[in-house]
């Protein structure tokens, strides 16, 4: 089969995401229309309308679907006491659920400009400003917050600055989070100032 995914899931709505995710990503979301979709599916338009109305449709319910483990998170560090290993934790298995949604975010990068005009665009923001303040302390200064927000683009960074360099995808990933946990380590006991 080549480079091509397999398949999250098999019911028709799963596959229409999956295919529709890869015309994004091949071919950017503005230049992909619903009857390319159908097309690769080899099904009707009226098909797929009946799952989807619209390409944002399809798009938020990837979005909705691969950022479940997001929420899932959410809703359990905010029942954990702020201890620094709790805050590793949440790093961990946040690595863990863009591994997951990886095409999502290889989407959302070569897509930056229709993300940000589309419903996923401020809900990914909310999502990511809701991860912060989860591994930052309530009343932490300027710099250590600049270092917990840092510490999750360094694990997005990772991800898709490094996708072409050589090397072990999962090494990669593991480098990536070494960096986030040191700088929320250094955020959450910052020692003595200078």
């Amino acid at each position: 089969m080549g480079s091509t995914p397999q398949p999250r899931r098999g019911n028709t709505r799963q596959r229409i995401q999956d295919v529709a995710l890869e015309l994004f990503a091949e071919q950017g979301y503005e230049k992909t229309s619903l009857r390319e979709i159908a097309e690769r599916l080899q099904v009707t338009k009226a098909a797929l309308y009946y799952h989807f109305k619209t390409k944002d449709d399809i798009l938020s319910g990837i979005f909705e679907d691969l950022n479940r483990p997001v929420e899932e998170l959410l809703e359990w560090g905010r029942e954990q006491p702020r201890t620094l290993e709790t805050k590793k934790e949440i790093l961990v298995r946040y690595s863990e659920a863009l591994k997951a949604a990886a095409p999502l975010f290889v989407f959302m990068q070569e897509n930056q400009a229709a993300v940000r005009d589309l419903s996923i665009g401020p809900a990914m923001k909310k999502r990511v400003v809701a991860l912060v303040d989860l591994i930052k302390e309530p009343d932490a200064p300027l710099t250590d917050q600049v270092r917990c927000f840092t510490a999750l683009l360094a694990m997005h960074a990772g991800m898709m600055a490094l996708r072409d360099a050589e090397g072990d995808p999962e090494e990669k990933r593991e480098a990536a989070l070494e960096v986030a946990v040191e700088l929320v380590t250094k955020a959450h006991d910052p020692g003595p100032t200078a």
